[in-house]
This record gives C-alpha cells, structure tokens and sequence, in this order.
C-alpha cells in the first residue's frame, strides 16, 4: 500500500470518523443479510459475517462479525480471488467456499465482489459469508465429522469461482447449486441477500470514494493499520511476558481417532519487549480421516481468537494487529494446512474450539489477570442440523437449529459470556426463538432452561450448562449433531473448577431415556424427542475466593443450590437467604487447610 508523501499522515479524529465510516457499511452490509436472509440460520441465529478488504488483501473493517468467520480467512480468499482471477472487473461477484483457499469451512458460502473505480483501479474488496442451511453434503448436515475425505462429505467446492460478469448471474453455476442443495429456493434466497449485501458494500465504498478521494482513503487504510499495530505492540508491552504449553482435549467420536481422543497443544511465547507473539501449533497429530480438520484459515484464526481473548480487549482486530502475530503451522496437521481431499466440514468450530482454549489457557497460566478458562464445546443437538419433510406442505425442510448452547469461560474480572456459544463465535450468534422454530419447522420444543449446579466454578464462574428438549410433530425428523465435551469437560484455570459435560438422550415414546453418542445422524419419529444438554465453561480462580455476594445472588436465581455453595464455594446462607459471615468465614478456613 503506497502513501502520497505530500500528505499528512491522518490525524487521530479522522481516523475515528473514517473507522466508523467503514464499519458502517460493514453493518449496512450485516443488516441486508439478516433482514433479506431466507433460511432459519441467517435471519433467526445471524451466522453470517460482512467485512470489508483492501486491494492489498489485508482486513481493513468487520463490524460485529464471527471471528471464526473475519479473522484469517478474508485475507486468504481476497489473494485466492486476484491469483485465480488477475483481471478484475467492476460488476464482477466470485462464489468461494473451498477450505483450501482460504474459506472456514464448505458451509460457509462466501461472494467476494472487488471494488473497482472509475478507471479500472482495484481499491477494495467486500465479502459476505453466510452458513448455509445445506451445501449439498452426502448426508443432511452441514457439519459432516464422520466424513473420510472431501468425495465422502460431498460438498459443492468453489474456489473463487466467478458467479457474476456485469452484474448478472452466471447461471450455470447457479443452476450446480439449485441441483446439489436440498432446499434450493431457501439457498436461492440466501444467495440473493448475501450478493445484495455485497452490492451494498459496493455501491458504499464507491460513494465514499467519490466523496474523499480514493487516494484519502488509502492513505487512511494504511495509517488505520499501522495505528492498530501500534495499539496491539502497546497491549502486549502491558502484559507479564513468557512461555506457556495449554492443552485441550476433543473427545473420540468418530472412526480413526485415537480412543483417547485428540489433544492440542499450543505452545505460546509473549516477548513484551519486542511486542509480539507466537503461537507454535506444529506439535500435533496429522489429518484425520474425518470431517474434524482445520482449514488454514480456521487453524490461524482459531490461534488469533485465544490471543485476543488473553489481551486488552480494545485493540483493533484487523490485519494491522495481527501483524504481531506469529502462527507456526505444518502441512498435513489436524490444525495446521490441510491438502485435498482432506475434510475440513467442522473446521469452524470443535478442532478449532481445541486450539483456541489451548491459548487462551496458555495465557491465563502465566498471569493471574490474563488469559481466560476453557469455553465449552460444541455442538449438542440443540444446535444441531434438523432435516425431513413438513407433514402440511409436503415440502422438504433443512435448517441449522440455536435453540440452546452455552458454553462462556471465567475471566478475570467477569463472569462468563453465558451464552458464547462457542468460543469462536463470540456470543455473536443468536439463540432461536422457541415460537418462530414451532411456526417455521414441524417441532416442538417441550424444555429449555439453565442446569443448576453446572457451572466452571471459579473465583469468576464459567457457563451454565443449557438443557433443550424438543421433537418432531406429526413426521419423522433427523438431527445431525457433533457434540464434543461428552468425555472432556471444559477445564478451569488458576484453582477454577471445570464446567459441566454435554450429555444428549433419546426419549422413545415409552418414556424410556437412551443414551446418545457424541456425534451422530439421529433419526427421531412422531412421538420421539431428542435431550440436549450443552457444556458449561470452566472457571478462572478458587471459588473460595468468589465474593460471597455473588455466590447470595446465584442462590436466590437457582442457578446454584445451597449445598454447592457451601461445599465448593465455602458459603453458609442463613434461614432468609442471607450470607451467614461467621459460618461462611469457618467454612473456609476449614477447607483451605483440607486443600
């Protein structure tokens, strides 16, 4: 990125004024997708993300995107996009999903539209990703784990492929995907909002083009980066420096794991002097034959979520920061650089999970006020990928769920995010409405509410486990669901206990319970529900060192039960609820020297 050397570098306001320009169409962008979005996924749960790219294929603008989403991979497949294509034109749009250049995962279908002047000159790039509800994968599921390879998933793969010349469709691309994809008007409409969000991106950056001047907004794109660096340098300047090894465990649940289950590392080294970080993932199993590998994008982004949730929270999150970020990956590593045909179906979310607990637990253990617990994995059945065909319309129906997860970790000065969902997502994504699932899908959710007792406990608490029991009504209906966490809990940090397991049941229609394995295709008939309970966090501190307030309030709510309070957290409430001082006190002395 050049500079005009006649030019002041942009002052400090403009560089406010112009970051929130920028997010602003990111946003308009977010708002198109959420409000014109068919399927349940987008405009219910907003798994989708909007940012905005420079020609030098650097992440510039995110708004409230995923992580998961933003982080990497914009960067990756806006490079993908100018290497496949070097002549780019305005009105083109380019349709990419595939892991291997740069995408999180095959659901998540991205239009890549590049921002051209007057002249020809490309200036920006604007991409919209949007998890589908189905990509055309083997099975009804959008997150194939028992997958042996890419032809096994059977995921449409587009790498960059153009899918718009002058503003018109290219309909034979369209045509693959109405063939492949289960609910072809639903993604048809998905399409539509994700290329209208871009086009709105588009037409933005040209009108603030335009209105400053391309050359006043590359001048600020590279100030806005450096000045992100700078405030990143100065975050890890602040922080206590060292090494750490974290590790975290995905349990075993599918063919070709280890019976152990799979356990990342992540070696994490802060050097404060220099203001940089590097996280060494290279110490870990090969590709498994099955849908759990990280794409490159998941694996650097998913390294990028742990160090941002050990530092100061303000730093800008583009690719000026992420400049003091070493990632250190290999080829053919279960989170490193896949090669095809490997399969990269839940790169988003379980490995990934894995990765990012492994640093930011990596960080909490070199000092106290750093870092965060391990959040809960993903994905029970509650948010599974429900599938089958509507008993009144005759129509079939697909849909990614949100009806309950959790899964925040203790921080330390917080209580959890409850309902992070998973630690790549930032809470970002919405639980569903109970009453617009009924209405759209042929289900009924009989339950949803907290588990008492289920808590990371800590000096600041974890997650609270979510319990959802829901259904099919008057039809059978398969659930696709790859809960990990069943066997590995989330683990605390500095003294704070580990947050509940995920557990899922079958209810037959005798009332029967059958237990559930952690990844399945489960079918349920009329009659038949599905229980999904959701990991807790875990909890950052000694819980006897929680403030008994706290521990009063968590009483009262029914979120803990009096016996947990005063066996775990060394608190003694009286007759009214109220914390008894003196027993409370014994109490803890008694078990600090039981410890």
């Amino acid at each position: 990125m050049t500079r005009d050397t006649k030019r002041p570098a942009t002052d400090g306001v403009q560089l406010a004024l112009l970051t929130n320009r920028l997010e602003g169409i990111a946003r308009k962008m977010a708002n198109t997708l959420l409000r014109s979005g068919r399927s349940g996924v987008l405009n219910i749960a907003r798994d989708f993300s909007c940012c905005i790219v420079t020609a030098g294929c650097e992440l510039l603008a995110a708004a409230e995107s995923l992580p998961i989403h933003v982080l990497c991979g914009p960067d990756l497949m806006s490079a993908a996009m100018k290497s496949f294509h070097p002549e780019l034109r305005r009105g083109d749009a380019f349709l990419h999903n595939s892991p291997y250049h740069g995408c999180s995962h095959p659901a998540d279908h991205t239009i890549l539209v590049p921002v051209m002047d007057d002249v020809g000159i490309h200036r920006f790039t604007v991409v919209a990703k949007a998890h589908q509800a189905d990509c055309g994968n083997s099975e009804p599921t959008t997150y194939m784990g028992s997958a042996r390879d890419v032809y096994h998933e059977g995921a449409l793969i587009f790498p960059a492929v153009k899918v718009q010349r002058d503003y018109r469709n290219i309909d034979d691309i369209v045509r693959m995907c109405k063939m492949r994809i289960r609910v072809p008007d639903q993604w048809w409409g998905d399409y539509l909002a994700m290329v209208g969000a871009a086009r709105i991106g588009e037409r933005e950056l040209l009108a603030l083009g335009e209105e400053l001047g391309w050359q006043t907004l590359e001048d600020y794109s590279r100030d806005y980066l450096d000045y992100s660096e700078q405030r990143m340098i100065g975050a890890i300047r602040n922080m206590s420096g060292g090494r750490a090894v974290g590790s975290s465990t995905h349990d075993p649940l599918f063919p070709g794991m280890p019976a152990e289950g799979v356990t990342i590392r992540a070696e994490v080294e802060v050097d404060a002097q220099s203001g940089r970080i590097v996280v060494d993932l290279q110490d870990n199993p090969d590709c498994l034959p099955c849908g759990l590998n990280l794409s490159e994008a998941c694996a650097r982004t998913a390294a990028m979520v742990g160090v941002f949730n050990g530092i100061e929270h303000t730093v800008p999150k583009n690719a000026g920061s992420f400049r003091r970020i070493d990632i250190r990956l290999r080829e053919g590593c279960v989170v490193g650089i896949p090669r095809h045909p490997t399969s990269c179906s839940v790169a988003t979310t379980n490995m990934a999970d894995r990765v990012a607990n492994s640093v930011q637990t990596a960080m909490a253990d070199m000092a106290d006020g750093a870092g965060l617990a391990e959040c809960g994995a993903v994905i029970p059945p509650a948010i599974g990928v429900i599938s089958g065909t509507d008993p009144l319309t005759g129509h079939r129906f697909i849909n990614q769920l949100f009806l309950g997860f959790t899964g925040g970790a203790g921080a330390p000065h917080a209580d959890a995010w409850q309902t992070i969902g998973h630690v790549g997502n930032a809470g970002l994504c919405f639980q569903d409405s109970v009453e617009l699932d009924e209405m759209r899908h042929p289900l009924l959710v009989h339950s949803r509410s907290f588990v008492t007792d289920s808590e990371g406990s800590g000096r600041f608490n974890g997650a609270r486990s979510m319990f959802v029991e829901f259904g099919p009504r008057g039809c059978d209906m398969d659930v696709g669901y790859v809960s990990d966490g069943t066997i590995n809990a989330p683990k605390g940090v500095r003294g704070g206990l580990a947050g509940a397991n995920s557990k899922q049941f079958k209810r037959l229609a005798s009332g029967e319970l059958v237990e559930l394995p952690g990844g399945a295709l489960l079918n349920l008939r009329d009659g038949e529900t599905v229980l999904s309970y959701s990991c807790g966090g875990g909890g950052y501190g000694d819980p006897r060192t929680r403030d008994p307030e706290l521990v009063r309030k968590d009483v009262r709510e029914g979120y803990l039960s009096a016996e947990r309070a005063q066996s775990v957290f060394g608190i003694a409430l009286d007759a009214h609820g109220e914390v008894d001082v003196a027993r409370s006190a014994a109490l803890r002395e008694r078990q600090a020297k039981g410890a």
